[in-house]
């Protein structure tokens, strides 16, 4: 069983029908139990970063995100889900996230994407620096959909699985142990981001 973590924020209907396409069961819950039995974990994520992380907080979700991912069980951050497992936030002044991957979380900014609209909106291609089991089916230079103002720069560039250029290049996607997380949305990019999930849900422990 897959856990869908809700913590009030997130696509989290898509995301579940995405998995139940792939023939998965998923199941949305905000229960710590539900999250630590289950065998695979995701954390997706709409809106901004300090009310996801003060919501996470407030819902008592920080122990069980943390003791999921120490198990070695499979874990999916989507969006700002991956972007509250970094150290830091920028969004709305410096905000604490996860620390699970060092770096921070910076708006784009600079003269490379200065006449670039923002968010950064619709299909983007996808540049494979390593390939995490849930990329199996996802060639090189595959297009994925996504939204978004903010990304990740990781401490230690070896988690970084994938980026995409929008002005500048940026991490699009990191693969550390047993997480897997994009800023990409799998659950809106149709066959490929349901490929995505398919293998994400076929991972072993």
């Amino acid at each position: 069983m897959i856990a869908i973590i809700d913590y009030g924020m997130g696509n989290l209907r898509s995301v579940q029908k995405g998995f139940e396409r792939m023939g998965h069961e998923a199941v949305v819950t905000r229960e710590p139990h539900t999250i630590l039995d289950a065998r695979r974990v995701v954390l997706p994520g709409v809106g901004a970063f300090p009310d996801c992380m003060r919501n996470l907080e407030e819902y008592g979700l920080i122990d069980a995100v943390q003791k999921s991912i120490a198990s070695g069980k499979p874990f999916l951050g989507i969006c700002l889900g991956l972007q509250l497992l970094f150290t830091e936030s920028e969004e709305f002044g410096i905000s604490k996230g996860l620390d699970i991957i060092k770096g921070k979380v910076v708006r784009f900014k600079g003269p490379a994407v200065k006449d670039l609209k923002i968010p950064h909106m619709g299909w983007n291609s996808l540049s494979i620096k390593r390939r995490p089991p849930a990329l199996a089916d996802v060639p090189d230079g595959s297009h994925v959909y996504f939204v978004h103002s903010f990304h990740v720069v990781p401490e230690d560039k070896s988690v970084i699985a994938t980026t995409t250029d929008y002005g500048m290049e940026f991490v699009s996607s990191v693969w550390k142990d047993n997480i897997f997380a994009t800023q990409f949305h799998p659950e809106k990019s149709q066959a490929l981001g349901l490929s995505i999930l398919k293998h994400f849900g076929e991972m072993k422990s």
